[in-house]
């Protein structure tokens, strides 16, 4: 698995998200005949950078990464699965993280069911990502928008192949695991276990926020017993625990984490 950034600053972007121009400096003209460029590469760093214009939120962006260490982790398995050759199993793998990361970018600026996720896939339409443009890297494949329209139950849209199933079942686990992680005295996700989080799923009070129906239906929908699937989910971000800012300052044996 590809690792993913270290931080989470809104104006934090990975190494290969081109920085902005310098002002005021000159711009050449092309020559008339000069070759049309091609549009951006829409990849990993590029999804990293529209996530940041449109969302602020710390808790937001660790979000965001949650959910993306955990769909790139089915992704990877899937692929696996499949017999994939390594460039194709890394564009899948690709393909799922950028689902995961990008499936609320727009929620922050445009929270409700009227909006949230309509807004944000015609901001991917609109910016070159388009239904006809499929696993290039020229546009924003439509199977990343199917993903993630079809996360939100309330638009309607089916839930049909791996990564649409995928999406859905890691976006309430995701935050689930970060909440069990809070409530440790080291707020380290390295410090949860799975059989924790079963017992607190069934706890009403805790995280009451979040949808525990989705979370089952969603381990259902992926053919995967809900302990296998939470596990698989807790696994993938203690892997990432640094990243995603739960690695806690100290450990329960009193060492540094």
């Amino acid at each position: 698995m590809t690792d993913i950034p270290p931080s989470t600053s809104p104006d934090a972007t990975p190494g290969t998200v081109p920085e902005a121009p310098v002002p005021n400096t000159p711009v050449p003209d092309a020559p008339v005949d000069a070759p049309v460029p091609d549009p951006p590469v829409k990849d990993r760093a590029a999804a990293w950078h529209l996530l940041n214009q449109h969302t602020q939120s710390a808790s937001l962006l660790k979000h965001a990464l949650s959910v993306e260490v955990c769909v790139r982790a089915y992704g990877e398995q899937h692929a696996a699965e499949l017999g994939f050759p390594p460039d194709q199993a890394r564009a899948m793998e690709q393909i799922y993280a950028i689902t995961g990361l990008l499936h609320d970018f727009d929620y922050e600026k445009y929270p409700t069911p009227a909006e949230h996720p309509w807004v944000g896939n015609r901001i991917l339409t609109e910016q070159g990502w388009p239904e006809e443009i499929r696993h290039t890297e020229q546009g924003w494949p439509e199977e990343i928008r199917h993903a993630i329209l079809g996360h939100a139950q309330y638009s309607g849209t089916p839930r049909i192949s791996h990564l649409d199933k995928a999406l859905f079942a890691c976006d309430e686990l995701a935050g689930f695991l970060t909440a069990n992680a809070l409530v440790k005295p080291t707020k380290s996700i390295l410090d949860v276990n799975t059989a924790s989080v079963l017992k607190k799923l069934k706890d009403k009070a805790f995280a009451r926020g979040v949808n525990r129906e989705d979370i089952r239906i969603g381990a259902a929908e992926l053919g995967v017993e809900l302990d296998r699937h939470v596990a698989f989910c807790l696994a993938a971000m203690q892997q990432h625990a640094e990243a995603l800012g739960l690695a806690g300052t100290e450990r329960e044996t009193g060492q540094s984490a």
